[in-house]
């Protein structure tokens, strides 16, 4: 694709990215097959490749208009499409780059800049987000229909193991995570202590930057990666851990990115490539212990949908881990049609696009109910939470699974 930048981006970091993001994409169109905004819209302008479009122009010194800003919004940054292009296309940071253009140069309804700002400043404080998340759980009964669908039920959690082990990995507790869903972490840390693994937290650590990433506030995002660097380095440089474990997919393939949003950076570039390196998805460590898992674990006869979030299966290509450490259990696992596309959630985009967060979440919870299964997992909060909103089946994360199966011995 021909590219001719404007002045204000030609010969910058972000316009030689662009420039050589556009230079491989060939039209070919493989992508609007594979994007739900298309499948939903049938749109050209959302879909990757028209959206591809759209940016070039922007870079390229044509107007920016509200419409514009509206189909870029209208993406859910699954990267399905990435998966999908036979060109290699890298579409969502030349989305991330036309994202940061188009809102600085069109400002959004006060309304609309409001419900940014307050979710900037709530979601990745955890303080402040699980005292909002307890106040709408006590005041449910008395919420409009669509405030209720999006307050999950508390959730009660177990314990965390208190034996020490040689062996050591980090977390990252997250930000929403520990209020909405915390026995996610606790069950991780359980199954990972009967193998022998310790898993700890650097308390200082906290949002992994998605969330300010995703809203356009990236400098605000490069500051919460820092943060989490400078919490993580000292059990790194000391090598007291042989990896940095994410139980969320979606901070997974945000911290897996460390390296090249932070390599401008001179004081961070090479501390950020190596935390980047260490970061492991759970489903990266638990197939290296499958043998004990199937001494320690139960059996289970029950059926199991496995729904693959986006950020695992297209962010950080991460595919089959999940099934095979289930089924070394004795899971009867299944995977339900059109398992590539997205549930809806997408961090934010469930509340700043709820149309069609719902048309996407009832869509997949149609496709899940086919395959019988009487549980429905998967690795990412935002999915797990998103999903159970629309159904009575049990949803939970992948290693909640794992945890009950443990003989109570091993727990």
């Amino acid at each position: 694709m021909q590219t001719n930048l404007a002045d204000f981006i030609k010969h910058t970091r972000e316009g030689e990215e662009a420039e050589a993001i556009l230079r491989a994409c060939v039209h070919c169109g493989f992508c609007t097959a594979t994007c739900p905004t298309y499948q939903l819209l049938g749109d050209e302008l959302d879909g990757p490749r028209g959206r591809i479009y759209l940016i070039k122009q922007v870079l390229e010194g044509a107007p920016v208009t509200a419409k514009t800003q509206l189909h870029l919004d209208r993406c859910l940054t699954c990267r399905n499409c990435e998966t999908t292009c036979p060109s290699g296309v890298r579409y969502g940071r030349l989305l991330d780059i036309g994202r940061q253009v188009v809102e600085q140069r069109v400002q959004r309804p006060a309304t609309e800049r409001f419900k940014r700002w307050l979710l900037k400043q709530a979601l990745p404080n955890q303080g402040v987000f699980k005292a909002a998340l307890r106040a709408g759980q006590l005041f449910r009964p008395v919420l409009s229909p669509a405030l209720q669908d999006k307050m999950p039920a508390r959730q009660a959690a177990g314990k965390l193991p208190a034996r020490p082990h040689a062996r050591k990995m980090l977390a990252l507790a997250g930000c929403t995570q520990p209020a909405m869903a915390p026995n996610i972490h606790l069950a991780a840390a359980r199954v990972l202590d009967a193998l022998g693994v310790q898993l700890i937290v650097a308390p200082e650590a906290g949002c992994c930057g998605a969330l300010r990433h995703h809203l356009n506030d990236q400098q605000a995002a490069l500051n919460d990666m820092r943060r989490n660097i400078d919490a993580w380095w000292p059990y790194v440089e000391r090598q007291e851990v042989e990896a940095i474990v994410m139980t969320a997919s979606g901070c997974g393939a945000t911290v897996k990115e460390y390296g090249h949003l932070l390599a401008h950076d001179v004081d961070y570039a090479a501390k950020a490539a190596r935390i980047a390196a260490l970061t492991r998805d759970l489903s990266e460590v638990l197939p290296q212990f499958e043998d004990a898992l199937q001494r320690l674990c139960t059996r289970s006869t029950e059926r199991v949908a496995w729904h693959p979030p986006c950020t695992l299966q297209h962010g950080q290509q991460i595919r089959g881990k999940v099934e095979s450490v289930l089924r070394a259990v004795g899971v009867d696992v299944v995977l339900c049609a059109d398992s590539h596309l997205c549930c809806g959630s997408a961090g934010t985009y469930s509340l700043l696009q709820p149309e069609l967060s719902l048309q996407l979440r009832d869509r997949k919870l149609e496709a899940l109910a086919e395959t019988g299964a009487t549980t429905i997992v998967s690795a990412n909060v935002g999915c797990t939470a998103h999903l159970q909103s629309g159904t009575q089946t049990p949803v939970v994360h992948w290693i909640e699974l794992v945890d009950r199966m443990l003989g109570e011995q091993h727990r």
